[in-house]
């Protein structure tokens, strides 16, 4: 019996070491899609921040103007 004993165990240390291997792998891959979003945010961001810049040196050159 000990060589079916140390087969299940062979067994169950493999699925379990596979099992882990696969969060791991879903871990990071959920991390890299936080990631892009977070950098997708700050594009964004710095996106709106401009458009305000500019459009407030249009107000004030507006301002200027008259």
């Amino acid at each position: 019996m000990g060589f079916i004993d140390d087969a299940k165990d062979a067994a169950e240390t493999a699925a379990r070491k596979a099992k882990d291997a696969f969060e791991d792998t879903v871990d990071k891959v959920k991390d890299k899609v936080d990631e892009h979003k977070a950098e997708a945010d700050v594009k964004k961001a710095e996106a709106d921040r401009d458009s305000v810049q500019t459009r407030n040196e249009v107000k004030e050159k507006l301002r200027d103007d008259s």
